[in-house]
């Protein structure tokens, strides 16, 4: 008789992912998000919420589906080779050098530094980072408690935190919508969808799915079936406690306008709204779910890439790579936040539409007998529009190549211009293995 989950089970997997997922970065980027939107809010929220909610779904349930245990043998379906560089960039990304140190460094500017002097200095940071890094390694290296402590302790706290803060805007709005902002004018849906890369949180996906996964696996649920349905309804909770509060969040920002103007990021517009309602306390409180939402994810990143690079560098202690990872990040923290977010947005760029294609074709596999050719040609045509735009994220432009795209591609103004190159690539790649498949018939 195959083993059920139980229902509380199920809550605290879920409750656990959300955490994961629900980092600095989302409360951030959707108020700021509802700021610049106004009147296109909810276009541009529901664009958000397909690539900081759909997609971050799609990815553990598509991690699932695979029945594979880590993300490299899963995009090694291509090659080995794309398989390695592919889960350590991915890795890289989501760890020690952009979203790791943001966790600390948001954490400081919005829980901390406001309650400090102007000419605090460096110091107040360095020491935060420490003490933040320290609690996030010592749970790190606890991670088979993770479900316990994420799940059941740090995630209620969080949505009570978030909770207050919300229902208190929706009875009491703070203003009404304003005139969008010229890049939400026109295209409102597709300027949110793009503004859901910066969560990273499709990409972290993969990452969680593991810790999901291995969760589930370690309550005795081993037949496929069984994980499949068990991570969907887990994926579900998280999924819908993220689009409520994102679409809350994006509600809050497009209020706030009238009241506080148009202000420089959405810790600024969270600090002035907490400051509305509640005044002094609304910084706590603000400070409270900032430090608490990033900490949970401080821990899931550091948990998911000290096993990963202790398979890749098995002479490396699981502990050991923890402390590396920690410090590592604790010094990247200290470089400043809008550092190290002008840094990640070309890459995220770059690389985000890959991990979309490798979603999907995840889930068509079988469909195509799971030939390398279609894995590789539709990266390979991905990969060259992505890199491009990647560039023009960083302000490389190159005039001749983006006349090209734009002249050829649909959707490429909007930013998705690499769908049709990502399908075709995955066409020709299945006409060339039939081609070589007759070939060596012959």
């Amino acid at each position: 008789m195959l083993k059920k989950e139980s229902f509380s089970f199920v809550i605290a997997v879920g409750f656990m992912l959300f955490a994961l997922f629900f980092g600095a970065g989302n409360l951030i980027f959707p108020v700021m998000l509802g700021q610049l939107s106004g009147d296109n809010a909810w276009a541009a929220n529901a664009g958000f919420v397909v690539t900081g909610v759909g997609l971050p779904l799609l990815g553990v349930l598509a991690f699932g589906f695979s029945g594979k245990s880590d993300l490299q043998s899963l995009a090694s379906r291509a090659h080995p080779l794309f398989g390695l560089i592919f889960t350590t960039v991915l890795y890289l990304a989501i760890g020690p050098l952009f979203a790791i140190p943001r966790t600390g460094s948001v954490s400081y500017e919005i829980g901390v530094k406001p309650f400090l002097g102007e000419d605090a200095g460096f110091l107040p940071l360095l020491i935060f980072t420490i003490l933040f890094f320290g609690i996030t390694c010592y749970f790190s290296m606890n991670s088979s408690k993770i479900v316990d402590i994420v799940g059941k302790i740090l995630t209620p706290l969080l949505l009570i935190f978030i909770g207050i803060l919300i229902v208190t805007a929706i009875i009491n709005p703070i203003g009404n919508f304003s005139a969008p902002t010229e890049n939400y004018m026109e295209h409102s849906f597709f300027k949110g969808f793009q503004e859901g890369y910066l969560t990273m949180d499709a990409l972290a996906s993969f990452v969680f799915g593991i810790i999901v996964i291995n969760a589930i696996k370690e309550k005795g649920i081993t037949d496929k079936k069984r994980v499949m349905i068990t991570c969907f309804k887990a994926g579900l909770i998280a999924a819908g406690l993220l689009a409520i509060i994102y679409s809350a969040l994006t509600y809050i920002g497009a209020g706030s306008v009238e009241k506080l103007g148009y202000l420089e990021n959405g810790g600024v517009v969270l600090a002035g709204v907490s400051n509305y309602y509640f005044g002094p306390y609304g910084r706590v409180l603000l400070g409270l779910i900032v430090i608490a939402a990033c900490l949970t994810t401080s821990i899931g990143l550091i948990t998911a890439s000290a096993t990963y690079f202790h398979k890749l560098f098995p002479q490396i202690s699981y502990n050991g790579l923890t402390i590396y990872l920690s410090i590592f990040s604790m010094i990247f923290a200290n470089i400043g936040l809008m550092k190290l977010i002008s840094i990640s947005v070309p890459v995220l760029v770059a690389i985000y539409p890959l991990a979309i294609c490798l979603m999907f074709l995840t889930f068509i596999h079988t469909l195509f007998k799971g030939k390398p050719e279609v894995y590789l040609g539709s990266f390979l045509l991905t990969f060259i529009v992505s890199f491009f735009d990647g560039l023009n994220a960083a302000g490389i432009k190159i005039q001749e190549i983006n006349e090209l795209f734009t002249a050829i591609l649909p959707l490429q103004t909007v930013g998705l211009g690499w769908i049709i190159p990502a399908v075709v690539g995955g066409i020709l790649g299945y006409l060339f293995s039939m081609m070589s498949k007759k070939k060596t018939a012959f």
